[in-house]
């Protein structure tokens, strides 16, 4: 039976349920997934939204991959990208994903997605976000599962952003990227410290500020976090009320030649 994890900063703290970085990080580099890059006008686009699951699932596949236990389980908003992106990495690493979210009577797009997946569906009565999360952990006291911290901020996460990053063929000057749990922004900034970072703030105020040796330059999404973009970006899929909500600062700031990390659609 796994260790109880406890709750620590909102986040599950479990250190010890998760391989060590160099584990994780020989994984990925075993498996890289493609990564393609777009000059869209004046600019370069990540289109991560080419991959089932998007972003995230660079992080999850590597530990799901690398890790000896056989199910993990995440605490998501309806209209969060987590899911798919953890329902794809246990598809592709013959592991079982759950799924806990908000009981709803129709379920959301995203979440049908990750069910389509393979992953397996716990809809929680009056779910708001802090009590999925804690079915979550009482899940996990029950049964051999390992709980996955929001955003997918589990220890070496932000190392395997770095590594997919780096493997991109130039150094961008200038990055730009969505922040809610601030794990891609801290992989971006530890890929990329002389760049200038700059990101767009969804969901709860966090602490983005990470190796970059330039000031962050920090904007705030007017729409609320389940809210649909209001002005997403008209060249390429993007997650509707998450990474498209950076388009509207991007277009209107975004230098020559900035790179735009497009994590989902």
């Amino acid at each position: 039976m796994l260790k109880t994890p406890i709750v620590s900063g909102g986040l599950f703290d479990m250190p010890s349920a998760f391989p060590s970085v160099v584990k994780l990080c020989a994984t990925a580099r075993a498996m890289p997934l493609p990564i393609t890059v777009e000059e869209v006008g004046r600019y370069f686009v990540v289109r991560d939204d080419e991959l089932v699951g998007g972003t995230k699932v660079r992080a999850f596949l590597p530990l799901l991959e690398s890790s000896s236990a056989r199910s993990f389980a995440y605490a998501s908003p309806a209209y969060g990208y987590a899911q798919i992106a953890l329902a794809q990495a246990a598809e592709l690493s013959g592991k079982v994903a759950h799924i806990f979210v908000a009981k709803r009577k129709v379920l959301h797009q995203r979440t049908q997605k990750a069910v389509d997946l393979g992953a397996t569906l716990h809809q929680v009565p009056h779910g708001y976000l802090s009590v999925v999360q804690s079915r979550v952990r009482e899940y996990c006291r029950e049964y051999p599962c390992v709980p996955i911290p929001f955003g997918g901020h589990f220890p070496g996460a932000v190392e395997l952003i770095a590594l997919a990053a780096r493997r991109i063929k130039f150094v961008p000057k200038e990055v730009w990227c969505v922040a809610a749990s601030g794990t891609l922004s801290a992989g971006l900034q530890m890929a990329w410290p002389n760049a200038q970072h700059c990101v767009v703030k969804v969901g709860a105020e966090r602490n983005i500020k990470g190796a970059a040796k330039k000031i962050i330059l920090e904007f705030r999404a007017p729409e609320r976090f389940e809210q649909d973009a209001e002005f997403p970006p008209p060249q390429f899929p993007s997650c509707s009320n998450y990474d498209a909500k950076v388009w509207r600062f991007f277009k209107e700031h975004a230098s020559p030649g900035a790179l735009y990390w497009n994590v989902g659609a």
